[in-house]
Order: structure tokens, then sequence, then C-alpha cells
């Protein structure tokens, strides 16, 4: 199945695709609802559905809820076909179908770090109102599996010094911090989960997903992987706002995917998984020197304008924070992706990208 002219993008999917650790048989002849399915994860998510599809003959459908139908045939124009549906509609509204819904990835939600502190107020509601709403539709519906994607930020500062953190672990946010905003708002959804697995019996699961990449990055996303990215790519200068101590774990997208299968077909109800690659962890100074030395022909360096306010920008205060994916891996799932490979394979893509669009 072609699903795009980028050969990084086509190779991603593939990859998702082919990666045993999902129980695959779980989807035969199954009805599986993907939201946020024009968003990254999501994208990628619907494709690596249809592929394993038509590899494997599963005799699935993917419904697709999409705020835009312009958008999702600009997206998914490559594989338009009877296994894929859109239902259009917003996740903060009924979701508008009649058909048995038996699986349910639920990855509608902000994730720009600036949207975060202009639209705390949007965040937080989009994050908590519109989880109810899928977790009603999930009891409705009598669906096998959910999975929610939370993330990283639910542990917040952590407080020991390693900074390795399991599912158990919970770490200081300030609740009088608009960035905030998306951190609180996962926590409330992911008690929302457990609390209606506990009172409904809705089967959900939570995967809790570090910063997860690769191709399908729009070439001028703002986030900081994909503007350090772009300026290895255009061969102008890394300005950091901060100091770049902050350290964190990063997995590349068909890792995720495959993980966020995984814990769908896997996983144990009102449990929450870590999904990263724990060799992949990088500081944010150490991470913009290796794209000036690796993927910039040498036209790069980095410089400091430290901001005085960088929480104003929508970064997180510094902090060194390391998922332990233990309780994943148990699941049979484990990253295929390398450091170096994941934030190459990025650059490539974009630059693929850039070139095509001109």
């Amino acid at each position: 199945m072609k699903v795009s002219d980028n050969p990084y993008f086509q190779q991603d999917v593939e990859a998702a695709a082919s990666n045993t650790a999902p129980d695959w048989d779980a989807f035969r002849g199954k009805n599986i609802l993907v939201t946020g399915s024009t968003g990254l994860l999501g994208t990628q998510i619907v494709l690596t559905l249809l592929m394993a599809n038509e590899n494997r003959s599963l005799g699935l459908t993917v419904y697709a809820l999409v705020r835009s139908e312009e958008k999702a045939q600009r997206v998914f124009g490559k594989v338009l076909c009877d296994s894929l549906v859109f239902i259009k509609g917003d996740i903060m509204q009924p979701i508008n179908t009649d058909a048995k819904i038996d699986f349910i990835i639920h990855a509608a939600n902000p994730t720009s770090s600036k949207f975060f502190v202009e639209n705390p107020v949007e965040t937080i509601t989009t994050t908590v109102c519109g989880t109810r709403k899928l977790l009603q539709f999930a009891y409705e519906k009598k669906a096998e599996s959910v999975v929610f994607l939370s993330s990283l930020e639910v542990y917040g500062i952590p407080q020991n010094e390693s900074g390795i953190v399991t599912e158990k672990d919970s770490g200081y946010i300030d609740p009088m911090s608009v960035r905030s905003s998306y951190s609180e708002g996962k926590r409330m959804a992911e008690t929302l989960c457990v609390s209606y697995a506990s009172e409904y019996g809705v089967p959900v699961k939570v995967a809790r997903l570090c910063q997860s990449l690769g191709s399908g990055v729009d070439y001028n996303d703002g986030r900081v992987f994909a503007q350090f990215a772009r300026a290895a790519i255009e061969g102008t200068d890394i300005v950091l706002k901060t100091d770049g101590s902050t350290e964190r774990n990063y997995s590349y997208i068909s890792d995720a995917v495959a993980g966020i299968l995984t814990v769908l077909t896997k996983g144990e109800t009102a449990q929450a998984y870590n999904i990263a690659n724990e060799a992949a962890g990088i500081t944010i100074r150490n991470l913009a020197q290796l794209y000036c030395d690796m993927f910039s022909d040498g036209r790069s360096k980095v410089v400091f304008d430290i901001a005085e306010d960088a929480t104003k920008l929508g970064y997180n205060p510094k902090m060194k924070i390391l998922l332990d994916t233990s309780k994943l891996r148990a699941l049979g799932w484990e990253p295929r992706v390398g450091l170096e490979e994941i934030f190459g394979r990025l650059v490539k893509s974009m630059k693929y990208d850039k070139q095509a669009a001109e």
C-alpha cells in the first residue's frame, strides 16, 4: 500500500504495521475509532491500521473523527477506500455514528506549548471535557478496549535525582502556572479514565508518551525538535532561550504507534504505560549541538539568548525526566529506532517535504 510519496513516511508506516508487538488478530473484523486522526500521531495510527489491514487481511474498518473533511481528504488522499470512514465532528460534541465501535484510540488534544499558555482554558476543557464525552461514548458503544493518549507531563518535575520515573511516580506541578493547563488537564483526564473503568466498566488504558517525532512533522512545526531540524536544514544558528539543561528521552513515531496499539490490545484496564526509548535520553543543549554537528554540514552553531521568563514562551521548568518502559516492554514491545536515527530521519523527512513543496 502506498501511503505517501515521502519515502521516510512510507517506511515509517510500513515499520509500524509490521511490528509484532500489537495483537493484530484482535482487530480482525472490528471497527476502530481514532480521534485526532489528522494530527501527527493520529494520521500515522490510521495509516498503520489500514496497511496492516491490507497486509494481514484483517477486514477491519477505521472510523476517523475529523473536523475538516477537506483536510482529511488531503491527508488520506492516497488511501481512500471502504475501510476508511470519516466522521465529521469535534471531540467537544457528541460523536455522530450508528456504527458499532469496538476499539477507540483517543488522540485528540492540543499539542503546542504556545497554545497552552495563550489558550489555557481551551486546553483544559478540550482535554477534560472532550475525554469525558469520549468515555461516555465508549460506555454506550460497549467498546472492547480504549486507549487514552496522555503525556510524560503528568509526572511534573520528578523528585528523585536520577529523573527516572515509573508509572507509579508523581512529581510537582504548580497549579498556579498557566502552563500547567496541559499537565493538570492530562492528570484529570487520566483520573476520569480510571473512574469510568471503576464505575461503568469501560476498558480504558492510558499511554503516557514522551515527545514522539519522525516523518509527518510539518516543516513549519513550532516545537523545539522541529525548530532545530529546520535550522540544520537551512544552515542557520540554533538559538536557545534557556540554558538547555532539561533532559528527557524521546521516541520515534513508528515505535510510538506500535506502543499505542500494544497498549490497546494487550494492556490492562485502568493501567498506565510509559512509551519512550530509554536509550534516547539527551539534554536540550546537547540535542541542539547534535543537530549542528551531524545534520547542518557545519553551517549551524548553538547560541544562547536566555529569556527572562521562559514559561511565557510555553517552556516547562528545568527538569530531568526519563521514562522507565519496563511495564510496556513486558507486553512484548521494544523500541527499534535509536537516538541519532530518530533525529536524522526527522531531518531527512522534513528536507524531502521542503524540496517537494518548492
